[in-house]
């Protein structure tokens, strides 16, 4: 899906780069599941055939109250729900990411609105980004093949993390590696657990949420669609939480 680069927003120069200086945006970290492509559907449908396979029933409500949650935890509940106690979680953990990884390879893996158009306008704007993800990094290579490796400096999966989110250690591992301050970053989250990550890590955090409402609040801020997103109002964002 190719979606066209527009912006109502009062604009930045064609040739203004945020991260140069010491104030404003320095770099974009996007979550990937749900905020950059498409995939929470993925998700669900493979979450009810690995349920099905252990004989529960997994519905769209408990994808609800579990989405952005470490895949550890994600088997737990299934085994929950299933009445099953002789499967060890990290079994189910292995047959869902195998699950996931078979359908983002076999299927078409599409872009969340705007997100392609705000990912081309920051890679023109030379403005540092990220990949980070709490999913696995066979899960996160998966979709880098479909949508691009080049748009990234690096990705940051899931399990090369001491903790996953809601702690903050990728985020601020990201920041890290950029060579930039957190407090300078703009993080793109869809999931409550995503939001409470980059929060933790003190970056700015734009919630867009997907499965689950996010309410607005002094740490964050909720917009319906990252087409309401450009790099404009990213760098307002951050210049407005410096002061």
């Amino acid at each position: 899906m190719e979606i066209a680069l527009t912006s109502t927003r009062e604009g930045l120069p064609a040739d203004h780069r945020p991260h140069d200086g010491h104030a404003g945006l320095a770099a974009v970290l996007f979550d990937m599941d749900g905020t950059l492509v498409h995939s929470e559907e993925t998700w669900l449908e493979a979450e009810i055939a690995v349920t099905a396979e252990l004989g529960g029933v997994w519905t769209p409500e408990d994808q609800a109250r579990n989405v952005g949650g470490p895949i550890d935890k994600v088997a737990r509940v299934m085994l929950e729900k299933a009445g099953r106690t002789d499967v060890p979680a990290t079994e189910v953990a292995r047959r869902l990411n195998a699950e996931v990884e078979q359908r983002l390879r076999t299927g078409p893996v599409h872009w969340m609105p705007g997100a392609k158009a705000l990912l081309d306008e920051v890679n023109g704007r030379g403005v540092p980004c990220a990949l980070v993800s709490a999913s696995y990094r066979r899960l996160v290579d998966a979709v880098l093949s479909a949508v691009g490796a080049e748009h990234f400096a690096f990705s940051i999966a899931g399990d090369e993390v001491p903790n996953l989110k809601p702690a903050p250690d990728a985020y601020l591992e990201a920041a890290q590696r950029i060579g930039v301050p957190i407090e300078r970053c703009a993080v793109l989250e869809d999931s409550p657990t995503g939001v409470r990550a980059g929060e933790a890590s003190g970056a700015v955090v734009v919630a867009i949420p997907s499965v689950v409402a996010i309410e607005p609040a002094p740490t964050r801020t909720v917009v319906t669609t990252l087409e309401d997103v450009d790099v404009a109002y990213l760098d307002r964002l951050v210049r407005e939480r410096q002061g």
